[in-house]
């Protein structure tokens, strides 16, 4: 069955000087305020869309790799993923580097890293977000 899941964002005023507020609908878990400062500059408690991306992307991944590692056979204990969206203003997202710390017993480090590979060619969000460079970094802890 297919699911979609729903945010939305009120944005108030021009891009350099106006501010806006995301909104997750579907899990109401929390409003988020944004502006173009906080996304080409600093954060300064504000969010951005390359860091809705990087959560998405980390979570996608980490959800993928876990089930491929348990579907060999090694399910891991845990996997602490993170993701690094560049973003560029005036040419955009220029790249999202991943990063995943494993402890999967029974796996060496050659197995880890095909998984997590396996799973940055194949988690959903890794496949919309194709058009960007995507790289990994996977090491057992």
């Amino acid at each position: 069955m297919a699911t979609t899941r729903q945010a939305h964002t009120v944005w108030e005023g021009n891009l350099l000087e106006g501010k806006g507020l995301v909104t997750l609908d579907s899990s109401g878990v929390g409003e988020f305020p944004v502006s173009w400062p906080s996304r080409a500059e600093q954060a300064n408690g504000k969010t951005s869309p390359e860091e809705l991306i990087a959560a998405a992307h980390s979570s996608c991944f980490s959800m993928a790799l876990s089930n491929g590692l348990a579907g060999a056979g090694t399910p891991p204990t845990s996997l602490n993923t993170k993701a690094e969206v560049t973003f560029q203003p005036g040419t955009g997202i220029t790249g999202i580097h991943l990063t995943v710390e494993g402890q999967v017993p029974g796996l060496d480090e050659a197995g880890f890293v095909k998984a997590a590979e396996d799973a940055k060619a194949n988690c959903p969000v890794s496949q919309a977000l194709s058009g960007t460079t995507i790289t990994l970094t996977a090491t057992l802890a």
